[in-house]
């Protein structure tokens, strides 16, 4: 019988990097406006946005 692990499964890119962030009440407004559009969370609307800022170059 194959070996239970318990916890989330691994990944290939795991998230380990934390960024704390400060928004104006009208950027908030902005990313949950977005999230709720694209049926994303917030922090997906966040990485999103930066992937965006690449795309651009």
């Amino acid at each position: 019988m194959p070996e239970k692990h318990r916890g989330r499964p691994t990944t290939d890119n795991p998230k380990t990097m934390r960024v704390d962030v400060r928004l104006t009440e009208e950027e908030l407004q902005m990313l949950d406006k977005y999230c709720q559009q694209a049926g994303v969370s917030r922090p997906q609307g966040l990485r999103d946005g930066i992937k965006a800022l690449n795309a651009r170059k």
